[in-house]
C-alpha cells in the first residue's frame, strides 16, 4: 500500500471529472425551472437616488419579480450586511456605516446593486432592466488615498474608516533616535481585481418553510448564519451548499448581496431562482485586494542590526466595511509585521480610508503579501542605503535557530525556524555564483539585469478548530469522510482521501469526500488562510484514533485476547495472541453484520493550540529592455519550509500558481479608475492578467523544519507563492535600474511605465 503521508506525489483524482466536463459547478446544476436573476447596478460612483421606478420593468415580458430595497423591507427582510470593526488607537470604535443588500437612497460605488430582476430568460431580465426609470443626482467623488474631502458616510465625516496601531511607539521613537543608521522609504502596493476562473453565482429554492441557497464560495456556515439573519429565519431552516468552485482566493469567503436576495426571491415566488455574474459585473462588484501606501522608518545599529521598525500604511477600504474589511489590513498585517527578523522596537499604524471604489476585502491572502511586500522592499532599500549586501543584511537580522520559540514584538510566537539554512539552500539552487556572468551577458545585449530576494514568513490563520467524521457504508461498500473545509481547486478530495487511506488502510478508491453542505456537516471553518490541510487532517487523525478505540474491544472479543493486546498498524488490527487479523473495512463489515451500527461512525473535533509559520526564500532574476520597457522574469528559484509534506505534487502546484499571481500583480495587473470613479479596467481588454509567456520556469524545492504545533509537523502552503513573489520580482526590477540612479520603482512594471521611468532618467542625465 502506498504510504501517502510519507510525502508521495499522487495525481489529483478530481481532475478527471473537471477535464472531461463533468464538474458540478453552481451554474451547471441549477433546478430546471429556475428563473434567471439580473442585477441592476449603479452607473454612478456617488449620488442620491432621485427616482427609482420599476413599474414598467415589472410588466415586461417574462418578468416574475423585481426587488428594490423598499420591497425587501416591506417583506420583513433585514438589509444591513455583516461587518467587522476595530478599536481605534484612541480606544473608540472605528466607523460603522451600514451596507444594505440593495442601495437605500444613495449609491457609493459604480456597480452597487440597486434592484434585482427575475425573469424566465436572462435576456428578458436584462431587457426589463432597461425599462427601469433611474435618476441619480451625482455627489462629489472621493478617490484619493487619504482622509478628508466630501464625506461618503455620515458616520465617517473625514472618510476615515479606522485608525489602528500595534506595538510600542515610544520604544520605537527612542530606538530610532539612537540608531546609528536611519533609513526611510515609501512603498506603494497596487490594487488588483480577483478574476477567479469561475465568477460568483448562486441558485436558491424554497420548500416547506426552508430555503436552500447553493453558492460557489469557500464554506457554507458563515453564509448560512447571515442568510438566516437577512431573511428572519431560524438557522435550522437555512441550508447552504457549495458545489465545485473554480477559484476563491479569499474573495469568495464572505457574504455578498445576491445570495440573500435570491433566497428572498425564491421564498416570495415559491419557485427556484438563479444568478451568475458576468466578468465585467464581477470586476465591478467583487471584493478587490491590496491598494495601500506605506511609509517605512528603519533604524540600524553600527553593525547593521535592525533595532527599530515602523510602518504607517494608508489602506483603501472602498465604499463600505464588510465581513473582514477592517481587520484584514490590520490584524493579519501584524502577524508578519517584522517577518523573520529579530527586532524589538516596532510600531504599526494603519489607517483605513473610504473611497468611492468597489469594496475592498480579503483576497489572495490579503494581509500577508502586503506586509511581506512592504518589509522585503524596505529591507532591499535599506541594503542599498547602507551599502550592504542584501543577502548578508537579512542573515545578520534573522532570528537565530536557538532563539525559538520566539515571541515577536507584535505579540505572535514563532515555534521554530531555520531561516539562514533555507536561504543558503536557495542561494545555491539559484546559481547565485553565476549571476555576475549572466548580468554581463545581458549588458552585452544592451539589456538591464537584476536579481531580487524576498524572505517571507506567513501565519496559518482562520478557525483553528475543525471536525472530521468518517462513516462506513452509507452507500454500499463506500466510506465517507465529512470535512469542514471547501475545495476551490486545491485538490482537497485527493489529499483527504489519500490521508485517510494512509492512516487506516481503507482503499482510496472506496473513499468519498463530502464537503460543502450545512445540512450534512454541522460545523466547519471553511477554506482560507492556508488552514485546510493542516487543520482538517489533524481532525482526521483524531477521528481515526476514535475509530480504532471503538473497534478494539469489539475485535478483541472476536480474537480471543484482551483489548490491550490488540494493535492497529495502519493496515490491520493484529495481536500476537491470535492468528486472526482484520482490516478496517473487514472490521466495519463484521460490525454491520452483527448490528453494531454505532461502530460505523467516528467523529472528532480538534482545536490547534498554536499557529504554524511557513517561510521561505524567493529569488527572481529579471531582464529589462530599455528600448521598450519590457520586463522579463528570466529565472525564478524558490525554496520553502512547509514542514512535512503530504503530497509534494499538489504543493508544487500551489506554489506555481501563487507565483503566477504575484507575477501578475508585479508586471501587468492594476485597477484604474477615472476622476468620476468609473473603473477603466473592467474587462480583459483593459485589465492585463498574466499569460503563459509571462511566467518563467520555476525551480521549486523544500527544506523542511517540521512544526511542533500539529502532530504531522505540517505548515500550510496555499498562499506562500504570492506572499514571496511580489517583493522578489520588485526587488529584481529595482536592482536592474539602480545603477542608472533610479532609486524607486513601484508595481506594476508594465512596459509603458518602465519605458517612461527609463526615458525620464536618460533625459535627466543628458
Amino acid at each position: 500500500m502506498e504510504k501517502f503521508g510519507k510525502s508521495q506525489a499522487v495525481k489529483r483524482t478530481e481532475d478527471i471529472r473537471f477535464l472531461t466536463g463533468e464538474g458540478r459547478y453552481v451554474d451547471d446544476i441549477t433546478p430546471e425551472n429556475a428563473l434567471f436573476g439580473y442585477v441592476l447596478r449603479s452607473s454612478a460612483a456617488h449620488g442620491d437616488i432621485a427616482e427609482l421606478n420599476v413599474d414598467d420593468a415589472r410588466e415586461a415580458d417574462g418578468v416574475h419579480l423585481v426587488l428594490t430595497a423598499d420591497d425587501l423591507l416591506a417583506d420583513g427582510n433585514v438589509l444591513p450586511m455583516a461587518a467587522s470593526l476595530l478599536k481605534n488607537r484612541d480606544g473608540e470604535s472605528s466607523a460603522a456605516p451600514e451596507r444594505p443588500l440593495l442601495a437605500q437612497g444613495r449609491v457609493r460605488f459604480v456597480g452597487e446593486p440597486i434592484a434585482m430582476i427575475f425573469a424566465e430568460t436572462l435576456q428578458q431580465a436584462k431587457d426589463a432592466a432597461e425599462l427601469v426609470e433611474l435618476d441619480i443626482d451625482d455627489l462629489p467623488v472621493h478617490l484619493e488615498l487619504g482622509t478628508g474631502g466630501d464625506a461618503i458616510h455620515a458616520e465617517a465625516p473625514d472618510n476615515r474608516a479606522f485608525d489602528w496601531g500595534l506595538g510600542n511607539e515610544d520604544a520605537f521613537t527612542e530606538a530610532f533616535a539612537n540608531a546609528a543608521h536611519k533609513v526611510t522609504c515609501e512603498i506603494e502596493d497596487n490594487r488588483v481585481i480577483v478574476n477567479s476562473m469561475e465568477p460568483r453565482g448562486c441558485y436558491a429554492e424554497w420548500d416547506d418553510g426552508r430555503v436552500h441557497v447553493a453558492i460557489n464560495g469557500q464554506g457554507v456556515w458563515a453564509p448560512k448564519g447571515q442568510i438566516a439573519k437577512h431573511m428572519g429565519l431560524d438557522p435550522e431552516n437555512v441550508r447552504v451548499t457549495n458545489p465545485d468552485t473554480g477559484g476563491g482566493f479569499g474573495m469568495k469567503a464572505m457574504m455578498y448581496p445576491e445570495y440573500a436576495i435570491c433566497g428572498m426571491a425564491a421564498r416570495k415566488l415559491g419557485q427556484p431562482v438563479r444568478w451568475m455574474s458576468e466578468r465585467t459585473e464581477a470586476m465591478l462588484s467583487d471584493n478587490a485586494g491590496r491598494d495601500l501606501v506605506s511609509h517605512v522608518e528603519m533604524g540600524f545599529d553600527a553593525d547593521h542590526k535592525l533595532v527599530a521598525y515602523k510602518v504607517h500604511s494608508v489602506a483603501n477600504m472602498g465604499a463600505y466595511n464588510s465581513q473582514f474589511a477592517q481587520p484584514i489590513q490590520t490584524v493579519l498585517f501584524s502577524k508578519v509585521l517584522t517577518g523573520c527578523y529579530d527586532v524589538q522596537a516596532v510600531y504599526l499604524h494603519v489607517e483605513g480610508v473610504y473611497t468611492n471604489t468597489t469594496q475592498v476585502d480579503a483576497y489572495r491572502g490579503a494581509g500577508r503579501p502586503e506586509a511581506i511586500y512592504v518589509l522585503e522592499r524596505s529591507m532591499d532599500y535599506a541594503a542599498r542605503a547602507l551599502g550592504a549586501d542584501p543577502w548578508e543584511l537579512r542573515r545578520r537580522n534573522f532570528i537565530a535557530p536557538d532563539n525559538f520559540p520566539y515571541a515577536t514584538a507584535s505579540g505572535v510566537t514563532y515555534d521554530i525556524g531555520d531561516f539562514n539554512r533555507v536561504l543558503t539552500v536557495a542561494q545555491s539552487k539559484s546559481d547565485h555564483a553565476g549571476y555576475a556572468s549572466r548580468r554581463n551577458a545581458s549588458a552585452a545585449k544592451g539589456m538591464l539585469r537584476g536579481m531580487g530576494i524576498c524572505y517571507y514568513i506567513e501565519s496559518i490563520l482562520g478557525d483553528p478548530s475543525e471536525t472530521s467524521k468518517v462513516v462506513f457504508f452509507e452507500e454500499e461498500g463506500r466510506v465517507s469522510i465529512y470535512v469542514g473545509t471547501q475545495s476551490n481547486g486545491q485538490g482537497h478530495e485527493t489529499v483527504y482521501a489519500q490521508f485517510l487511506s494512509d492512516q487506516t488502510g481503507i482503499p482510496v478508491d472506496r473513499i468519498d469526500v463530502i464537503q460543502g453542505d450545512s445540512d450534512r456537516i454541522a460545523t466547519g471553518g471553511g477554506t482560507g488562510g492556508s488552514r485546510s490541510v493542516t487543520v482538517q487532517n489533524t481532525a482526521t487523525l483524531a477521528s481515526v484514533e476514535k475509530m480504532i478505540a471503538q473497534f478494539t474491544p469489539f475485535l478483541a472479543e472476536k480474537m480471543g485476547v484482551s483489548e490491550e493486546e490488540v494493535m492497529f498498524d495502519d493496515e490491520a488490527f493484529r495481536s500476537d495472541g491470535s492468528n486472526l487479523s482484520f482490516t478496517m473495512i473487514e472490521a466495519a463489515e463484521l460490525a454491520k453484520t452483527e448490528g453494531q451500527e454505532e461502530l460505523l461512525t467516528s467523529e472528532a473535533r480538534i482545536t490547534l493550540s498554536a499557529q504554524s509559520f511557513p517561510n521561505g526564500a524567493h529569488l527572481a532574476e529579471v531582464e529589462i529592455d530599455p528600448e521598450t520597457g519590457v520586463v522579463t522574469v528570466d529565472r525564478y528559484t524558490v525554496v520553502d519550509d512547509f514542514g512535512n509534506l503530504i503530497n509534494p505534487m499538489l504543493v508544487a502546484g500551489q506554489v506555481h500558481g501563487g507565483i503566477a499571481q504575484g507575477l501578475g500583480q508585479a508586471l501587468t495587473e492594476r485597477a484604474v479608475f477615472d476622476e468620476d470613479g468609473q473603473l477603466l479596467t473592467a474587462s480583459f481588454m483593459d485589465y492585463a492578467m498574466p499569460r503563459a509567456d509571462d511566467v518563467p520556469m520555476i525551480s521549486f524545492s523544500t527544506e523542511a523544519v517540521p512544526t511542533s504545533t500539529n502532530p504531522m509537523g505540517m505548515k500550510g502552503c496555499g498562499e506562500a507563492g504570492t506572499v514571496g513573489s511580489m517583493a522578489a520580482i520588485a526587488n529584481a526590477v529595482q536592482d536592474a535600474v539602480a545603477p542608472l540612479g533610479i532609486d524607486r520603482v513601484d508595481m506594476p512594471f508594465t512596459p509603458h511605465r518602465m519605458w517612461q521611468i527609463l526615458n525620464a532618467q536618460r533625459i535627466a542625465a543628458e
